[in-house]
């Protein structure tokens, strides 16, 4: 009886193994089938309502596309389908950026960020800035548009993305092309805000000599367009600092991984002229630095579309996933590029509240209705919830540190917003193309091209503000500005755009510093440049090429990562470890033997003497702006002595060079004292997880952290949604920009009518699927920096779109 009982008890045990399972293998089997579902459409034929004629997309073995049509609007068509195929929530996310609108996803814990972006209304704005598109433009969108939701429909389940938040993706709509542009602006202009709250506390914690002295308008690495160099009017050192000088913040390990943060800027683009390349055209160089993600920002094309002469053109480069035409590319006739041109494009204008003027705000010494509009925020798993933007004739209302402030900025007029950068398509020469990027309606850009015919040119691409009563002190725009001063009325006209075109040195570089010494350098005011030596190492690598260079070599300038800047700071850290200050420390001495023999002179994985210069120039910044960073951080994410002036390093530098009395804190007895402090600072940091000295190289910390924005919501699959923590080289002081999640989002080199001698890399591939073989396709060339083609490979996969 017993044994009966024991071999039932046996059987049903069997039962509830195989029983699990098969439940187990049921569920992975409908997960796989879920993930398998939404993978794009390769190869087939396809009927489509209101195409003019057939329209094919080929694929190579990397997913890049060649979209072909007879007709523009078909290929928009075209490549809305596979955008949306390849990477619907990668464009979904974009829109809901700049709407605020991210909460209805991820639930309250999207809501500060939503706050944020919903006060400038931007899904209201785009809505307007529709209107004034002309029909051309338009009808073009709205066939994006049909092309996108097709591809969503023909997914046979919806995106994976979905499926683990436990949503239904929204409709593409024709106004959701002008929010990415808005995405853009807060990606590449957003900083603005927290960069004049900081200056404003800076100027309110210091006399206006000491503030010259912190802010200075340019550096001795600045290599502008227009000159050689930047004529530099030095503020004098004042007698004494101010009182928040020199009071540190409690020590922050993170200090010394800042580089996606605080010192992440970006990008580079250079041209060289025709007259000093191997073929006789220009050739164009760009690689955009943004935050680096999976899917990547961009994604690869090759579009043929009519040119209306009965001929095609060839339009090669990348796109941005929301958006129906080549960003940055050749049209076989011309090639462009960006970079973020970090002009003044925002005021932060004081504004007065007073009770007895109910619902007005006093704004340029006059009194005005505030027109109010409720917001709705819609929140999953939660109450929607409403705000109230209070908008003005300068812009909405915000509050920081007790202060009320208008934002009056360029990305609020809408009648600027426009798709007139398709327009670089037809361009043929030089002439045109700057023509064209004068009235894009894009956050302002650095605009670098060349032709075939060997010119090259630079301006900048987009709206820039008039401004009036523009100084470099105390009272310039650049910090908040009081009630009833100067800021910018109206908009610079396409013919008072600044140029410069095909200069004596054959070449032209820019990488977000000053681009001007001369006059021009008014019409864009600063807007936290970078301090120049990453633009004077590119012009002066480039220089180096010699008179007949080639595509190879000029895409090699975008690998340099000399330490050139940061030689500077191993030096300073070499001069005061000497014998006297090594004795008896034997963590100082470590660290210098590394500085010295752990030295490569680049920026490599394997350098444990470039980490401890960087950390030893960062820890001075720690130790002389701590006490002022505390209560600028309390005003807005971002701001701090770095955002307000990234010049900062070289301010230091002289002082060290100087050793005023009154700017040495008073906790040291002599300057040498302070860097020794910053050098014990920093081994402390480096070694605070046990790491030994030696093994806190440059490649221990700047690892790759390359993920897609669900791997932090779910880690269970981040080994699937990542890619490799690869040890990466560069820093941001050089060519290579590199961090663990911002750097290089691209490099493209390319000649113009010379397309198939073009090199290209970019950081992910072309599918935002981790199951798709596209997902990491071209992931390890980027990271070793090899070149590989810009234009696609022979076809693999055709899908055909028939009317």
């Amino acid at each position: 009886m017993r044994r009966g009982d024991g071999g039932g008890a046996r059987r049903w045990a069997r039962r509830i193994v195989v029983g699990l399972s098969l439940l187990l293998a049921l569920v992975f089997l409908t997960a796989w089938y879920f993930l398998r579902g939404s993978l794009p459409l390769l190869d087939g034929r396809r009927t489509v309502a209101g195409l003019h004629g057939v329209v094919s997309v080929a694929r190579d073995a990397r997913g890049v596309p060649s979209i072909a049509g007879n007709h523009r609007e078909d290929v928009a068509y075209a490549t809305g389908f596979v955008h949306a195929q390849d990477r619907f929530f990668q464009m979904d996310l974009l829109r809901r950026m700049a709407a605020g609108e991210l909460a209805e996803l991820f639930g309250a814990k999207a809501l500060p960020l939503d706050r944020a972006h919903r006060l400038h209304r931007f899904r209201a704005r785009a809505a307007t800035a529709w209107l004034t598109l002309p029909p051309a433009d338009r009808q073009l969108l709205e066939r994006y548009t049909a092309g996108v939701n097709d591809g969503l429909n023909a997914l046979g389940t919806r995106p994976f993305e979905y499926g683990l938040l436990r949503m239904q993706p929204r409709a593409w709509s024709a106004h959701d092309t002008l929010l990415a542009i808005f995405a853009m602006y807060l990606d590449l202009q957003g900083n603005a805000t927290a960069r004049e709250l900081s200056r404003g506390w800076l100027r309110e914690h210091a006399d206006p000599a000491q503030l010259a002295f912190l802010l200075p308008t340019a550096s001795r690495w600045d290599a502008p367009l227009d000159a050689a160099d930047i004529a530099l009017a030095k503020a004098p050192v004042p007698d004494r600092a101010p009182a928040w000088w020199g009071k540190a913040a409690p020590s922050d390990p993170a200090l010394l991984a800042l580089d996606d943060t605080v010192s992440s800027i970006g990008s580079n683009n250079w041209a060289v002229a025709g007259g000093r390349s191997q073929g006789g055209g220009a050739i164009v160089s760009d690689d955009m630095h943004l935050g680096i993600k999976l899917p990547n920002t961009w994604y690869r094309a090759l579009l043929q579309v009519p040119d209306g002469n009965g001929s095609t053109r060839r339009l090669v480069g990348v796109s941005l996933p929301g958006a129906p035409f080549i960003i940055v590319g050749t049209n076989g006739h011309v090639a462009w590029a960006f970079t973020n041109s970090y002009g003044d494009y925002q005021d932060l204008v004081t504004a007065q509240l007073d009770a007895a003027h109910p619902g007005q705000v006093r704004l340029n010494g006059q009194w005005e209705k505030i027109v109010e509009h409720a917001e709705t925020i819609l929140v999953k798993d939660a109450p929607a919830e409403t705000l109230k933007v209070r908008d003005t004739s300068l812009g909405p209302l915000m509050e920081a540190g007790g202060r009320t402030y208008a934002v009056h900025w360029i990305a609020h007029e809408t009648a600027l917003v426009n798709v007139n950068l398709r327009k670089l398509e037809g361009a043929n020469t030089l002439d045109e193309a700057l023509a064209i990027a004068s009235t894009a309606g894009i956050p302002a850009q650095n605009f670098v091209a060349g032709d075939a015919a060997g010119n090259i040119g630079w301006t900048i691409a987009g709206p820039l503000p008039r401004r009036t009563g523009k100084g470099d002190g105390p009272t310039d725009a650049t910090f908040p500005l009081a009630d009833g001063a100067a800021g910018w009325q109206g908009w610079l006209a396409p013919a008072e755009y600044p140029r410069v075109v095909n200069p004596a040195g054959g070449q032209l570089v820019t990488a977000n510093s000053r681009q001007l010494a001369g006059a021009g350098a008014a019409l864009l005011g600063d807007g936290g440049f970078d301090l120049g030596a990453r633009t004077r190492q590119a012009r002066d690598a480039l220089t180096a090429l010699g008179p007949h260079t080639d595509e190879r070599a000029v895409y090699g300038v975008m690998l340099d990562d000399r330490a050139l800047y940061m030689a500077g700071w191993r030096d300073r850290a070499l001069a005061v470890l000497d014998q006297a200050a090594l004795a008896g420390q034997p963590k100082r001495a470590e660290a210098a033997r590394l500085l010295r023999e752990n030295w490569t002179g680049r920026a490599s994985p394997d350098a444990a003497g470039y980490r401890i210069a960087r950390g030893f120039m960062w820890s001075l910044y720690e130790l002389l702006y701590g006490g002022a960073n505390v209560p600028m951080q309390a005003l807005a994410s971002g701001a701090g002595a770095a955002a307000a002036e990234r010049r900062w390093p070289e301010v230091v530098a002289r002082l060290l060079d100087e050793q005023p009395a009154g700017w040495l804190p008073r906790q040291y007895d002599s300057w040498r004292a302070l860097q020794l402090a910053a050098l014990d600072r920093t081994v402390a940091d480096l070694e605070a997880d046990g790491t030994a000295l030696r093994d806190a190289t440059w490649g221990a910390r700047n690892r790759a952290a390359i993920a897609h924005p669900l791997a932090q919501a779910v880690p269970a699959l981040r080994q699937w949604l990542s890619a490799p923590a690869d040890p990466l080289p560069g820093d941001n002081h050089m060519p290579r920009v590199s961090g663990r999640t911002y750097g290089q989002s691209q490099r493209l080199t390319v000649s113009p009518g010379k397309e198939e001698q073009g090199v290209f890399n970019m950081p992910g591939g072309q599918s935002g699927h981790p199951l798709s073989p596209y997902f990491l396709a071209g992931h390890a060339e980027w990271v070793a920096g090899t070149p590989t083609p810009l234009l696609p490979g022979p076809v693999e996969h055709t899908l055909a779109f028939m009317p």
